[in-house]
């Protein structure tokens, strides 16, 4: 038997490419066990892929996280760079994504507070918001739940915590898209000018959000984040907009893939959905494991702040770490049939989230609204199925992220 291709660059492992789009791991598996640390001369990059390697580099606070202090050969450093310098707005710029400290820690720990604060009572309001979603499907017997489900969910969530009015949900859901083309280095035109619209609209809303907020205090996180400022926390008001506007994008797109993810792996996988629904205990595992098995995010990166070796292999002061989350978390000499897909399967630390100081920040919610809208979605439509078990699924093109257009369900 031949064996297996390693592919030759980070272009290859986006679902531009349609090989990569239909099967991730039919490329993955072959590069993380042939060549788990490997050169992209094209991309400028080192790609990771081993998990042992990439949870100890992801929980190394001494690397960098800017991508504007690696070499001049690494493509998304420069794109960064000609952004800032350009005075693009997105979750670049002074987003804690891309922070390291000790401004990282000055501008996450605030945040931290105030929004955990707010996940910490948001179970009521997801319940809520899911339960209203389920009402709106009653009587239907097909639709694309996506659309109709995984989509409005999050954004629900997080305007909720944020005090977004419910009246511009949609405006909210067309900038999120169009913000995120921010970590899209391969993005065309058209998507530049819908980032550049986003930025410009989302700008506008904080600003004058927080500008009201100081005169009308709300009960929402908006409202924490001015006053926490009001109370000495070394904040401006551009770092305040810039982060909230990151975990709009944050708790968006990456939450709604989870959700859709998460019941495709169902529907796919009987026995697994009739555990679930036997033993609905399992749900914080079950999310866990779709977060590891098809988790939404692809990579994640590092910026080498000293000359070091990583499997043997020297990597230079300054070079980028492509880290590939999706191949380290089937990693089989971690996961015991790591190419299974089990809600039962005793927990396992996946990385789908990253790790260290950036590790996501909109985890904790992520991880409640899934809980919710599986747990519920399979109580009230017991009958759940694909419309058309044989339909190929249709996968988004945004590179580094995982999720579908559309899932046609009936029930």
């Amino acid at each position: 038997m031949a064996e297996a291709r390693i592919p030759s660059n980070m272009m290859e492992l986006t679902p531009l490419n349609p090989d990569f789009q239909a099967d991730p791991h039919a490329l993955l598996g072959p590069l993380r066990d042939q060549c788990p640390v490997m050169r992209d001369d094209t991309f400028g990059a080192f790609i990771i892929s081993k998990y042992d390697d990439v949870r100890a580099l992801v929980s190394d606070r001494t690397l960098w996280r800017d991508p504007t202090l690696a070499e001049d050969a690494s493509m998304f450093g420069q794109r960064i760079k000609a952004e800032r310098a350009a005075a693009m707005e997105g979750p670049s710029g002074t987003s804690i994504l891309f922070l390291d400290d000790p401004d990282h820690a000055r501008v996450r720990q605030p945040l931290t507070q105030a929004l955990y604060a707010r996940v910490a009572k948001a179970k009521p309001q997801v319940e809520a918001i899911v339960d209203q979603r389920l009402d709106a499907l009653a009587g239907e017997a097909e639709f694309d739940l996506m659309a109709r489900y995984c989509v409005p969910i999050p954004i629900d969530a997080i305007a909720a915590i944020l005090g977004v009015d419910r009246a511009r949900l949609d405006e909210f859901r067309d900038w999120s898209e169009g913000i995120i083309q921010g970590l899209n280095p391969f993005r065309t035109e058209q998507q530049t000018a819908h980032l550049m619209r986003s930025g410009e609209a989302l700008r506008a809303y904080f600003q004058a959000a927080m500008a009201d907020r100081r005169a009308n205090p709300k009960d929402d996180l908006i409202t924490d984040m001015v006053r926490l400022k009001e109370e000495g926390a070394a904040l401006e008001d551009e770092e305040i907009r810039i982060n909230l506007t990151a975990l709009l994008v944050g708790g968006n797109l990456t939450t709604t893939d989870l959700i859709g993810n998460g019941v495709r792996l169902f529907l796919l996988n009987p026995e697994q959905l009739a555990a679930f629904r036997a033993d609905p205990k399992l749900a914080a595992n079950a999310v866990e494991e779709i977060l590891r098995y098809e988790p939404p995010v692809d990579i994640t990166g590092r910026v080498a702040s000293r000359d070091m070796e990583v499997r043997g292999c020297p990597v230079h002061k300054t070079a980028s770490m492509t880290f590939s989350l999706r191949a380290a978390n089937r990693d089989p000499d971690v996961f015991e049939d790591a190419e299974t897909f089990d809600i039962t399967r005793k927990r396992a630390p996946h990385i789908a989230f990253g790790g260290g100081a950036h590790i996501c920040i909109g985890a904790p919610l992520a991880r409640i609204e899934a809980q919710i809208a599986l747990t519920k979605l399979f109580d009230r439509f017991p009958n759940l199925r694909l419309a058309d078990p044989n339909a190929a699924p249709t996968w988004r093109t945004l590179p580094f992220f995982r999720g579908l257009e559309t899932l046609k369900v009936a029930v």
